[in-house]
């Protein structure tokens, strides 16, 4: 309750602040009212569906995501108009308190400046940025599917497997979809890359197995020749509700591990595979949740890597790319490919290929979207499939990841 106090008047202190530009630019008191209708609005959505009606059984819904998604396309913008409110009262200050030392308590002209109409005005041009984005990316970015291609070289990469291609998908978050149209198109342009083989990297569900219910019969037309894998992500375990009892969420685990099933996915739990092509093989490896920081660690390398030989070529499905960072890249085995996921780049950022790739995410994790090679080992970090909290997507857009190997070719020398 404590923080909700706190939150609610940093909230009230912005929608004042905010409103000086609005009141600045119009003395309608139709549109002040409506103002501030709005803003209670959108707090008293947020406060109900969170604090109030968010159960712990039942954790994130479609209709708390829609909450927090009003709430940042409503609050974002009050912030960059505060910066410019802000910013002319560090110049409106001095000049009242010079015009008091200089003309007197009595003077009439001694009085704070008025407010210019041409700052609000750029003000709210400038906040109306954020909002068409934020709420562009609720009703479009959030499905706006994108199928980024990237083809990988490798010394060793066994010649039977030169052109082999994998698409990965990855964090679905199935309790948060609210469009069975978007999500068939999604899963129909995985099946239009006919790739080898298909990997999910973990997060299927926001906490419970039976989110996937609806959502089953669209994934498991998924469809690859050489098998479809999956890994468990940090959501995937239940540890984000509270559960009536151990054995509730030891269920609740056993009918996620069916649902994988159900969608023909080959689930491995700390073990391995062996993809096989021409006789050739290529070992797939897949570890459990392993998150630095207070993320679970139940993913074992050494347990899902057994038999394997230390110079077999490996790909890694590991949910978090911390792991890769921590663990992977510097292991005495040589795993040639890990596959992640779970920053979904935060679902915000800017990427403009060549040029700029940037999102807050960044300043978390060191491996937040796309390829990173070291040393020859290389990591995708895919953005996610699906969406968590915020109902949307702004610039970072959900991603279908195709990943071609290939056999780097030796230079002759004369």
């Amino acid at each position: 309750m404590r923080r909700w106090i706190v939150f609610i008047t940093f909230y009230i202190l912005v929608d004042i602040y905010a409103f000086q530009a609005l009141k600045t630019l119009s003395k309608s008191r139709t549109l002040h009212i409506i103002y501030w209708v709005v803003s209670a609005l959108v707090l008293g959505n947020l406060i109900y569906q969170i604090y109030i009606n968010m159960s712990r059984v039942g954790g994130l819904t479609p209709y708390t995501n829609q909450a927090i998604g009003y709430f940042l396309v409503f609050f974002v913008p009050k912030l960059f108009i505060l910066f410019f409110v802000f910013g002319e009262d560090i110049i409106r200050t001095p000049q009242a308190i010079y015009s008091f030392f200089t003309e007197g308590k009595s003077t009439e002209g001694a009085h704070f400046p008025s407010r210019r109409k041409f700052v609000s005005r750029l003000a709210l041009a400038v906040a109306a940025i954020p909002f068409s984005a934020l709420l562009y990316g609720m009703y479009k970015g959030k499905y706006n599917f994108k199928v980024l291609k990237y083809t990988l070289e490798f010394d060793d990469l066994p010649e039977a497997f030169n052109g082999y291609q994998i698409t990965q998908i990855s964090d679905v978050h199935s309790g948060s979809f609210d469009n069975a149209e978007k999500i068939r198109y999604g899963v129909d342009l995985v099946n239009q890359q006919k790739s080898d083989v298909i990997f999910f990297t973990g997060d299927l569900v926001n906490n419970r197995a039976d989110e996937m219910d609806p959502w089953i019969d669209i994934f498991k037309t998924l469809e690859a020749k050489d098998g479809k894998f999956s890994v468990l992500g940090n959501h995937d375990y239940g540890d984000y509700v509270q559960w009536e009892s151990e054995e509730a969420k030891s269920q609740n685990m056993e009918k996620l591990k069916d649902v994988h099933k159900q969608i023909g996915f080959d689930l491995l739990l700390n073990n391995h595979r062996k993809l096989t092509k021409n006789d050739k093989e290529i070992a797939l490896i897949g570890v459990e949740n392993w998150g630095a920081g207070g993320f679970k660690k139940a993913g074992d390398l050494k347990s899902a890597s057994a038999g394997i030989h230390k110079n077999e070529f490996k790909i890694l499905l590991s949910h978090d790319p911390s792991h890769w960072e921590t663990e992977v890249k510097g292991h005495e085995d040589h795993y040639h490919l890990t596959l992640s996921g779970h920053t979904h780049g935060m679902q915000f950022g800017i990427e403009i290929p060549g040029w700029i790739k940037w999102s807050p995410v960044k300043w978390r994790y060191k491996h937040w979207a796309g390829i990173y090679e070291e040393a020859g080992r290389f990591i995708n970090v895919n953005r996610g499939f699906g969406f968590l909290a915020y109902p949307g997507r702004v610039g970072i857009w959900p991603e279908i990841s195709v990943i071609t190997l290939k056999k780097r070719v030796q230079a002759t020398h004369i």
